[in-house]
């Protein structure tokens, strides 16, 4: 930063200033009574981040204004326009806000600005425009209110949907664990009845020895039973039916979906037939089908109650409950927990694709705002889709960043509007459809609580969002 030169203050040359041209006498002499006029050569003025404690009014010269953005400083505003002004301009409102510039200045050529301590302007603002004062009071807070507000907003919103989402994802496999408690309890009682005709028939003490060997090795085969497609299946019911009617059992194609489901197959019979006697096979097949469907329906339950428990420990994953906000994690392990809680969202039209780096270090992040980062930017790839599409959710490294990245093949963001997607409340979705505030808030999150960086690249076909994290973070930003 270069050493400013005091030069002399000029009560006419300041009522030349729009900013000033409406004070009295009396109000500009006190102006340079109060403050100064320095003489900056080519270079930065202020930090943004650093304590405000000038307010600057530029002469003549040349500024740019820049604002942080991950590791790089954008230019927001270049102008040559006397009068212009920065720095510590909300010095009024004292305390009740941090007192820090909010971009930094610097200057192209060597300028002039009329400098006023922020204390001494917070005096005379108070002093010569009490009522002004009040209205810039009142605008600033409401302003940061009504922000506060929507996002609240926009966050029960999204909660809202997620709860929706997720109760329709445990629905399914409590629906199908109720269905096979109910006919689990069926097979059973009929398994008990079953019992009591095969102690009271006539089967013989080796018989029945060899019946049980049968029924734990169906046992095992239903717990080692391959995926079959659903031509392999059918393949292996016909081959079952056709053996099961050679040998004259009624019913046949009742248990030949039990059978082919659990491995079961012809030759596997065939040794079941050669261990019993011929009269009782028939009877031989249907005890073992009872124990083969019993199987079946414990996997299916075993299968809902996991998958039940799976969504529940997303769901705690996903809100971060009973951890600290600022943790060490596997970035993956939040976007799989932020995907399981949206799957409801994606339909048959959307294929996932998951292209995760599994070499990324852990990363140490406020996980819950990240998962809320996830959120925003997969819901908004889905409905640009419009429910059709290929949504790709990509890790990797960035120089000494972690890169997330979320691609869609929607219609893209059009040019025009590409530089004001992070603004608050600019949305392109219809009235009641979105507030505005999801990638602002996003940006929040991602650039000023992590010091990191986000960013859109779009065409047709191809819209990506990247999430750029640095892995070493010095201390939490509260």
């Amino acid at each position: 930063m270069t050493e400013a030169v005091q030069t002399s203050c000029d009560p006419d040359e300041l009522r030349t200033l729009f900013l000033f041209e409406k004070l009295a006498d009396e109000q500009l002499t006190a102006l340079c009574e109060q403050g100064r006029v320095e003489l900056h050569q080519p270079g930065p003025v202020y930090t943004e981040g650093d304590a405000a404690t000038c307010f600057f009014v530029l002469i003549e010269g040349a500024v740019v204004i820049s604002r942080r953005s991950g590791s790089e400083d954008v230019e927001v505003e270049r102008t040559s326009q006397r009068g212009v002004y920065a720095g510590a301009w909300t010095a009024y409102l004292g305390d009740r806000v941090p007192q820090v510039y909010g971009n930094s200045l610097r200057v192209t050529v060597p300028s002039r600005f009329y400098v006023l301590d922020a204390e001494k302007l917070a005096v005379l603002m108070q002093a010569w425009f009490p009522m002004a004062l009040h209205l810039l009071e009142g605008l600033f807070f409401g302003i940061k209110n009504t922000q506060q507000a929507v996002a609240q907003r926009e966050r029960l919103l999204a909660l809202g949907s997620l709860s929706a989402g997720l109760t329709h994802e445990l629905n399914n496999p409590a629906a199908a664990a109720v269905r096979a408690t109910a006919t689990l309890r069926e097979r059973v009682a009929a398994m008990r009845h079953k019992l009591g005709l095969i102690a009271a028939g006539p089967y013989q003490r080796a018989d029945l020895e060899t019946l049980m060997r049968l029924q734990e090795d169906a046992a095992d085969r239903v717990g080692k039973a391959p995926d079959l497609s659903p031509i392999e299946a059918g393949d292996a019911e016909d081959a079952v039916g056709e053996w099961m009617e050679d040998q004259r059992i009624a019913g046949a194609w009742d248990v030949t979906p039990n059978f082919a489901a659990a491995g079961i197959d012809v030759d596997w019979l065939e040794q079941v037939r050669a261990s019993v006697p011929e009269p009782l096979l028939e009877s031989a097949v249907r005890w073992l089908n009872y124990t083969v469907e019993t199987e079946l329906l414990m996997n299916e339950i075993a299968d809902s109650t996991t998958r039940m428990s799976t969504l529940v420990g997303a769901a705690k994953q996903y809100s971060q409950m009973d951890r600290a906000p600022y943790q060490t994690v596997d970035v993956h392990d939040l976007l799989k927990s932020t995907l399981v809680m949206l799957g409801g969202k994606f339909g048959d039209g959307v294929t996932l694709v998951k292209d995760f780096d599994r070499s990324l270090p852990p990363i140490s992040v406020y996980a819950a705002e990240l998962n809320q980062v996830w959120t925003n930017l997969i819901d908004n790839a889905v409905q640009a889709m419009d429910g059709h599409g290929t949504l790709t959710v990509r890790t990797g490294r960035d120089g000494d960043r972690l890169l997330v990245e979320i691609a869609d093949t929607g219609p893209g963001v059009p040019e025009e509007i590409r530089s004001r997607i992070f603004e608050p409340f600019f949305t392109t979705k219809a009235v009641g459809e979105g507030t505005g505030l999801g990638l602002d808030i996003s940006w929040r999150i991602v650039v000023r609580r992590h010091h990191g960086d986000l960013r859109v690249l779009s065409e047709p076909g191809n819209t990506r969002f990247q999430v750029l994290l640095p892995f070493e973070v010095a201390e939490p930003q509260d």
